[in-house]
């Protein structure tokens, strides 16, 4: 039987997100797992033990189980998550129509990313920001696991995150 799966703890690995790793969630234990894509090439490459590194050997056949089992699924990634629309939402949410326009021409450009942290940061509402995306990154969270018909629980900082 499939557990419960935290959602803060969902929302802990999509904020810790790379753009070259993928995290994975087993449906059946609630274990997550991240992978970057140079590890999975391993895999895609036909990597095998004897031809891996002694350091890499114990890695290889958990990073097939992870790639190979319908156990182990892929959470959103980083091109899913739309990290910038989040940050245009934040910022057509202030009502202070100086700050707003300030945040919204932060994120025009190159260095948007950059620009909006100092902004934010500057400004002092970096705490606002942190708590409006974790809540944004629980709505995709809850969005995806009853995509996937996993079942989750909301503790105390999930609750916060997910609404």
């Amino acid at each position: 039987m499939a557990v419960a799966v935290s959602l803060r703890r969902v929302v802990d690995e999509l904020e810790a997100l790379m753009d070259d790793c993928t995290a994975y969630l087993n449906r059946q234990t609630g274990e997550f797992y991240a992978l970057q894509d140079e590890e999975a090439g391993l895999i895609e490459d036909g990597a095998s033990l004897e031809d891996s590194p002694a350091w890499r050997r114990d890695e290889i056949p958990r990073i097939r189980e992870v790639l190979e089992s319908e156990d182990w699924l892929p959470l959103p990634t980083t091109f899913d998550i739309h990290e910038w629309a989040i940050m245009d939402e934040f910022a057509r949410s202030i009502d202070d129509s100086d700050l707003q326009g300030e945040l919204l021409n932060a994120i025009r450009g190159a260095g948007a990313f950059r620009c909006f942290k100092d902004a934010i940061h500057r400004r002092g509402i970096h705490e606002s920001w942190y708590r409006y995306r974790a809540a944004a990154l629980g709505q995709i969270a809850i969005g995806w696991l009853d995509e996937h018909g996993i079942s989750y629980t909301r503790d105390e900082d999930a609750a916060s995150a997910g609404g």
